[in-house]
């Protein structure tokens, strides 16, 4: 690709090797826009309408949408084709690394953080100011009349913007510029008036250059602000700055050669500033402050992984601690035995050294069953760990709170929080202004104190498969992890990477060194569940402490969501589950996410660690749940049948469907409006369906089994996913057999069929057909009797038997007639003209084909209507027409491509490069077995040895072939 720069952090620009591009009209523009938002990801349709229309789409959106994307492409050139492609759902634009000026503004704002923690804030200005000098305007993408959710996808990169500004301003008043800081930091805030970090640079950037009385009204516009408009008052930073502010404390004074503002405030510098009055309040001098407190525990000795948590650990620190220093909250959040505590002590072990006062540690028990630990009791821990007489230690909360903020705030220490319940219980344990750091550990994600306190979130996931092995080779020793590798593999994935039950596995093979670890891992990965084989190690006692701290609805939730089988669920599937409303859920997912028991993985979309699905179903299936349980299970599958099978119609029209069981009540989401929605949600929920087929099977629920599993083969089908189709039809086949459901048996074994057919058990497919032909004609069903006959067709051309193949389809046409289906009829005329085709009687296949287009006019059945194509293309070139041979196969790879269709994409690519090359253009050709080649590797099938056998002998043909 031609390197094309985008411009986003002011006017939306677009321009190559110095020359302008226009993308067009202001929808054009928006779209380009939610293109550059997700570059390098397929942005679904429905996402790009709400980008371009909100909630108000026209009829004419999609055709709109397409007009759009088809002139962006004219716009980046003609030899830009792969820049903007379509894939199934979706658009994805390709950006290569900084291109966009959003990539090179974040990569010169980390130098400049790097910078700052090890060269100093002189050179972190120069990258800072790098990162600056790419704003072109006064807000990211400023003229665009942006939609909601456009405007919240530009939300984080103004945060990130105005972050980058308080950095450089920081760096500014460290190197004495205060002037310059206030210059650049003023009409920032004009524009954005809620960002405290920024008054307070303001507020001592006015105090630095000796404008005293700027600097307290600077304080006076900021509470305002906050209040009028955030209903919030400033932060205790603030207010203790005012306060310096007010008393012309020393610390305040910049680098050398600063001016210093005179005690009256008027701004003549003064020869030095006074001290501060004293403060009766203040607690007496400390006689004692020579011995400090050493009260961290002992750090995991073999603490393995989590490399990037730390490093970010140490930025923060050195940011911390780097002149003029500002204070430091560390909010560590995850899930119960994710590995919280252990980090935090071995990143405060490894910095102890920098905190020449002490380090103060407290379990504060937020989720232990004997209750939190309070607040007061805490901190008289650390009162009397500062050697605080019991007698000057105040009775009450607020007291000793402010006693130990004044005795903190000319000390530097390390304060580690562990495992607090949320943020008001840790709130009065936190220093003041400062040089101490605090490291606060919880299973809550401690929003209120990353919004009101500053604090900076580090979210905890679960191990990498690298980190895990690690872990178990330290605990374990590595050559007893490498006497079986795939049993080492089979451990870590049983624990899910979660590092609490990889220690309790890890000290149980120990304890065993004559056991193989396979059979370890065959106990993980037994019957009973990875719970049971960690029981020794007390796992259900850590998650039930998570679990008992939540409210009774949250609590309810959790247990139900124990019944979904994963990967991940949506908002509508989780209210479903609990009966309620998308609304009505919502803040018990927040709940839920809140205290780590759930992951959101994605706007919307939720997922459950393994091990807390198991813990979880093990809860619903208590029998005083059983009633709640059974209800559910109905719900959950009701609500997924009803937005898949609609859904599958959408994507196969043409196919044969049925009167899906009965909706139990009204949905929680609607089903997709359009085929490219439809795609869209089986793309998002591909591996969540297969997982419900069996869940539906294994509940009792065996018609909405089959059922799932034919909405899901629309999908699978025509991607070439012959396996998980086969897997899933089995699982259908079985539901319908036991039920004895007629019409579920004879769609079963059809699709079953199908599946068995593209993996050549050609034996097992002829079987299930035969039978399916038996079912339909007792339900005497044309339509169906045709499509199985249809598909024994099928059967026979690919075992040769080309005669029996078209007596075949010769019966399938009056059923077809009969059932008034002339999309069915269309398509077996198709398949009938290519048997006569690859029996040498182009003619007569090139009559029977073009018969069929006759019933397939544009819009109406596109994947038939591809096909079709391709046959006319094949008979075409066998009776010398190359010329119109190449359009059709053009035409057909156009329609398979709007159909998703990539197997039959493939198939025509093929032939459409064996034409090209007969025709003496090996390019061509070439790139048709490319693109044939990398789907079918994609796909797994074994017809892409054929697309690289053809790529090879175009390789070692003749030179002068490519010429």
């Amino acid at each position: 690709m031609v390197p094309v720069q985008f411009e986003l952090l002011g006017q939306l620009t677009v321009s190559t090797a110095g020359r302008p591009i226009d993308p067009g009209p202001g929808k054009a523009r928006l779209l380009l826009v939610a293109l550059l938002l997700h570059s390098n990801q397929t942005v679904p349709h429905a996402t790009l309408l709400e980008a371009l229309w909100h909630d108000d789409p026209p009829p004419s959106a999609h055709a709109n949408l397409r007009t759009y994307v088809r002139g962006l492409r004219r716009a980046f050139g003609p030899d830009e084709g792969d820049r903007l492609g379509h894939s199934p759902g979706g658009y994805r634009l390709r950006v290569g690394p900084l291109e966009r000026d959003v990539d090179r503004f974040e990569a010169a704002s980390e130098r400049g953080r790097e910078a700052l923690a090890t060269a100093g804030p002189a050179a972190a200005r120069a990258e800072f100011r790098k990162a600056l000098d790419l704003v072109s305007g006064p807000e990211p993408l400023s003229g665009l009349p942006l939609t909601p959710l456009l405007a919240r996808r530009v939300a984080p990169i103004t945060d990130m913007w105005l972050t980058v500004e308080e950095e450089h301003a920081e760096t500014l008043l460290a190197l004495g510029s205060a002037a310059e800081a206030v210059r650049r930091i003023g009409p920032l805030l004009e524009r954005h008036p809620l960002r405290q970090r920024a008054w307070a640079q303001l507020m001592l950037g006015q105090y630095r250059v000796g404008n005293v009385a700027a600097a307290l009204d600077a304080y006076r516009r900021a509470r305002q602000s906050l209040r009028q408009e955030s209903g919030v008052d400033p932060r205790p930073e603030l207010t203790a700055l005012h306060d310096d502010i007010l008393h012309h404390r020393p610390h305040l004074a910049g680098p050398r050669g600063t001016p210093q503002p005179s005690a009256a405030g008027t701004g003549t510098p003064a020869a030095a500033a006074p001290d501060a009055p004293s403060d009766p309040h203040a607690p007496p001098p400390d006689p004692t402050s020579s011995l400090r407190p050493r009260q961290l525990p002992s750090a995991l000795q073999d603490f393995q992984g989590r490399d990037q948590d730390v490093t970010r650990l140490d930025r923060w620190l050195d940011q911390a601690l780097a002149p003029p220093g500002t204070p430091m909250i560390a909010a560590v959040s995850g899930m119960a035995g994710v590995g919280k505590t252990s980090l935090a002590l071995h990143w405060a072990h490894r910095v102890a050294g920098r905190f020449p006062d002490g380090q103060l540690y407290v379990d504060l028990r937020g989720y232990n069953t004997g209750g939190a630990l309070p607040p007061e009791d805490a901190l008289r821990g650390f009162l009397e760990a500062l050697h605080v007489p019991q007698n000057r230690i105040p009775p009450d909360l607020k007291g000793r709170a402010a006693l130990f903020r004044s005795l903190l705030s000319t000390r530097r220490l390390l304060i580690v929080l562990d495992n607090c319940r949320d943020a008001e219980q840790v709130r009065p344990l936190l220093p003041g202004p400062g040089s101490c750091v605090a490291v606060v550990t919880s299973r809550d994600r401690l929003t209120g104190l990353v919004v009101r306190n500053g604090a900076r979130p580090l979210v905890l996931g679960v191990l990498a498969p690298r980190e895990a092995h690690a872990l178990l080779g330290s605990r374990m020793g590595v050559d007893r992890l490498g006497t079986d590798p795939d049993a080492a593999d089979a451990i870590v994935r049983a624990t899910g990477g979660l590092p609490l039950a990889l220690a309790i596995v890890a000290a149980r093979i120990s304890e065993q060194p004559g056991f193989p670890l396979k059979a370890f891992a065959d106990e993980l990965c037994g019957a009973d569940g990875p719970l049971d084989a960690l029981d020794e190690g007390e796992a259900r006692q850590v998650f039930s402490w998570s679990y008992l701290a939540l409210s009774e609805q949250a609590a309810r939730l959790f247990r139900l969501l124990g019944l979904h089988p994963g990967p991940g669920l949506t908002v509508a599937a989780a209210a479903a589950l609990a009966g309620t409303t998308v609304p009505g859920v919502a803040p018990k997912l927040r709940e839920l996410t809140r205290l780590h028991l759930l992951t959101e993985q994605a706007p919307g979309r939720y997922a459950l660690h393994d091990l807390l699905r198991a813990y979880a179903a093990e809860l619903a299936a208590l029998p005083e749940y059983a009633k709640d349980r059974a209800a559910a299970l109905h719900r959950m599958f009701d609500h997924c049948l009803h937005v898949a099978h609609p859904a599958g119609v959408l994507l196969q029209p043409q196919w044969q469907s049925f009167e899906p069981v009965a909706r139990l009540a009204e949905p929680t989401a609607a089903p997709p409006a359009d085929p490219e929605a439809a795609a869209a949600w089986f793309t998002a929920e591909q591996d969540v369906l297969p997982r419900l087929v069996a869940a539906a099977m294994d509940s009792g629920f065996e018609a909405y089994a089959w059922q799932l599993a034919w909405s899901l083969t629309t999908f699978l089908a025509p991607r070439g996913l012959w396996q998980r189709q086969k897997e899933v039809q089995q699982l259908a086949l079985a539901a319908a057999d036991r039920t004895g459901d007629l019409t579920g048996r004879a769609v079963t074994h059809r699709l079953l069929a199908r599946a068995y057919t593209r993996l050549g058990d050609l034996v097992s497919a002829e079987e299930l057909l035969t039978r399916a032909l038996a079912f339909h004609r007792e339900l005497d069903d044309p339509a169906g009797q045709a499509q199985t006959l249809h598909n024994l067709m099928e059967v026979c051309y690919v075992q040769g038997l080309l005669d029996k193949a078209i007596v075949y389809g010769d019966e399938a046409l009056p059923l077809h007639r009969r059932g008034g289906n002339r999309a069915g009829e269309a398509r077996t005329l198709n398949a009938i003209g290519w048997v006569h085709a690859t029996a040498g009687d182009y003619g007569l296949a090139l009559a029977r084909c073009s018969e069929a287009l006759t019933h397939q006019p544009p819009g109406t059945d596109d994947n038939g209507r591809a096909a079709t194509l391709d046959s006319i293309g094949y008979a075409l070139d066998r009776l010398g027409r190359p010329g119109e041979a190449v359009r059709r196969y053009e035409e057909a790879i156009g329609l398979f491509r709007v159909t998703a269709d990539r197997y039959h994409e493939a198939e025509t690519l093929l032939r459409l490069g064996d034409t090209l090359l007969a025709t003496e253009n090996p390019a061509a050709a070439r790139e048709a077995w490319r693109e044939a080649a990398v789907i079918l590797d994609e796909l797994g099938d074994a017809t892409a040895g054929d697309a690289h056998d053809r790529l090879a002998r175009l390789d070692h043909a003749p030179a002068d072939r490519e010429n």
